[in-house]
């Protein structure tokens, strides 16, 4: 009885599922009967007509946006009905006001519009961009992207320049806002035009890295006016001058900025003409010298500046902190979301995709030089995941006065140099070449400097490269190791900051420093040489420094308490392979000694 329910269970799913697709069928087939003589017109504007229907006013129907997407796809020819409909449905995802004569489509925000000429055959023949009382004026990157059919990076286009404008507030307080952001840029332009020093700054590359206000890229029309503040050594040296249309698709190896406006819960005195003068005078911090607010026009506003990153940058607690404290203006903690650096740095890298391989709580992360060899690094969760290198992706800084912008880019751009060098550790090689025989473990030392752990060659003895950043521009390596001998602290030092400062990885820098020490340690080492530095004999508790990092740890002979404790770590705490290496007596590690010939 059972066994027959079951049965006549399955029979009528089985009818039930059957009649379900028969009657689906039926009712394409009528779907098709009654549109087999609509046109392809017919079609676009029935799904226009619901899109207009949407539930959220503000935003189209996105499933129907879509199929209008797909339909026109479908088409190639251009028509000018085709051209209009494609037009119409991304201003209205921009949020745009869209409407057109016989043969020219307006596509209308508050304080600008576009003008689009089209040729009876749909094709594009002109672009042209109208900032609020300015008359049109043409445009060729955007024209180039309509007439590629390039819809979707004219779409992400045109959001850029509705996001520039899109000025919160009634009408009033819009026009004030607006002015006192054209003084802001006008400002900003005063400060870019100004002398640099050195003069060798005055090319492109070296102006993004060291100018006060980054490379201005002046206003457009159809580009808003945009501050490129870093750019690694490798990519200036690829890229020494760039066009226009160059810099702007040249990313993410340049880190660029705009300048604009955002609400503000709180009123704020902006300025309504320029602070800087026509013949600026310069403080003493070589920054031109800024008028008070007291004495120029000005107005309280409900709103403040904003520095918007292109591309959201990770950054540490203190520079969040300090850019705070350069702005007067408090970043708010409920937009921020914070995690290690590395970790952020990963989930930012496009080199993160390939998964690393796990290890108890850390990552192994292996780098493949193109000229053979290999090495891996790994970064211990546990010395990363403390407050002093908690992190959070910064998408903009509020500010209030031109003269801030130069100190957040400085700061901008010392973390940007750090992110570089640790990013460097992070490339994961999806398919390794070879066995790898060369581990590195990286962790940080104080904000500003991260220490590198690895065996010494022909040596089974550890040495510690101490890689301090103390701004964007200035890079210094010390190494520590015992057994290492007759060789020159100091030449060392200085050749292997050199070879950092100017490729801004660490890998490359440490296969060239590791080079060097196989050279020189190939021989068995019998006495301790009598100019070597003294060092504290190395903790064996196991301790990592990471750690317990707010507790202070002492200096001897000029050698910093942190490398003590950089290197005074358990062999549980280090790559296996590197653990197994180890003697059971450590010996106690001392800085390098002097080294002939290391120039060469």
């Amino acid at each position: 009885m059972y066994c027959k329910l079951i049965s006549f269970a399955t029979v009528d799913i089985f009818c039930f599922g059957f009649l379900s697709v028969m009657k689906k069928n039926t009712s394409i087939s009528n779907l098709h009967c009654k549109f087999a003589e609509k046109s392809w017109n017919h079609t676009f504007q029935l799904v226009r007509r619901y899109m207009e229907k949407s539930r959220d006013e503000s935003k189209p129907c996105e499933p129907l946006v879509r199929s209008l997407e797909r339909l026109q796809e479908e088409l190639q020819a251009p028509t000018m009905n085709n051209m209009k409909c494609r037009l119409e449905m991304i201003a209205k995802q921009q949020g745009m006001g869209f409407h057109f004569t016989e043969s020219t489509c307006y596509l209308t925000a508050d304080f600008f519009y576009l003008e689009v000429l089209l040729l009876p055959s749909g094709e594009v023949q002109e672009v042209k961009v109208a900032l609020q009382g300015e008359h049109p004026a043409p445009s060729r990157s955007l024209l180039h992207l309509l007439r590629s059919n390039n819809f979707s990076d004219f779409s992400m286009r045109l959001g850029e320049l509705f996001a520039q404008y899109n000025i919160p507030g009634d009408n009033k307080t819009k026009s004030k806002m607006l002015k006192s952001l054209q003084c802001l840029w006008k400002d900003l332009q005063q400060i870019s035009d100004m002398p640099n020093e050195p003069k060798c700054f005055e090319a492109q590359m070296g102006l993004i890295n060291n100018g006060r206000v980054g490379f201005l890229m002046a206003e457009k029309q159809d580009y808003p006016p945009s501050l490129y503040f870093y750019s690694s050594p490798n990519d200036c040296l690829k890229n020494s001058e760039l066009s226009f249309e160059e810099l702007q698709e040249f990313k993410p190896a340049v880190q660029a900025a705009r300048a604009t406006i955002g609400v503000s819960d709180l009123t704020r005195k902006l300025q309504m003409t320029s602070l800087i003068s026509e013949a600026p005078q310069l403080d003493t911090q070589s920054c031109p010298a800024v008028a008070a607010f007291s004495e120029v026009s000005n107005e309280m506003l409900p709103t403040c500046f904003l520095l918007r990153l292109k591309t959201p940058i990770p950054v540490l607690f203190h520079i969040v902190e300090r850019v705070g404290q350069i702005t007067g203006v408090t970043i708010p903690d409920c937009d921020l979301q914070w995690a290690p650096l590395p970790k952020l740095l990963m989930k930012a890298s496009a080199s993160a995709k390939s998964p690393s391989e796990p290890l108890d709580g850390q990552e192994i992360f292996t780098v493949v030089f193109p000229e053979g060899g290999m090495h891996t690094y790994v970064l211990p969760d546990s010395s990363w995941d403390i407050p002093t290198q908690r992190a959070t992706l910064l998408a903009s800084v509020p500010f209030t006065q031109p003269a801030h912008v130069s100190a957040v880019l400085e700061l901008l751009r010392h973390q940007c140099a750090f992110n570089t060098l640790l990013r460097s550790c992070l490339t994961q090689s999806a398919s390794p070449a070879s066995v790898c025989d060369l581990h590195f473990e990286v962790r940080p030392e104080y904000t500003t400097s991260i220490s590198v752990t690895f065996r010494q060659p022909h040596i089974d003895r550890l040495a510690v490269l101490l890689v301090n950043i103390p701004n964007a521009r200035q890079i210094t390596c010390q190494l520590f190791g015992g057994g290492l001998y007759d060789l020159s602290t100091a030449i060392l030092d200085e050749y292997i900051s050199i070879v950092l400062t100017r490729c801004m990885s660490i890998p490359v820098a440490v296969r060239a420093l590791y080079i060097r020490l196989e050279k020189t340690t190939s021989c068995p080492i019998t006495a301790v040489a009598e100019n070597d530095r003294l060092s504290p004999v190395m903790d064996t508790d196991g301790q990592s420094p990471a750690a317990s990092q707010s507790t202070a740890m002492p200096e001897h002979d000029g050698v910093p308490g942190s490398v003590c404790g950089a290197v005074s770590v358990s062999k549980s705490e280090l790559h296996p392979e590197m653990s197994a290496s180890m003697p059971d007596d450590l010996h106690p590690f001392v800085p390098v000694a002097p080294m002939a010939n290391c120039q060469s």
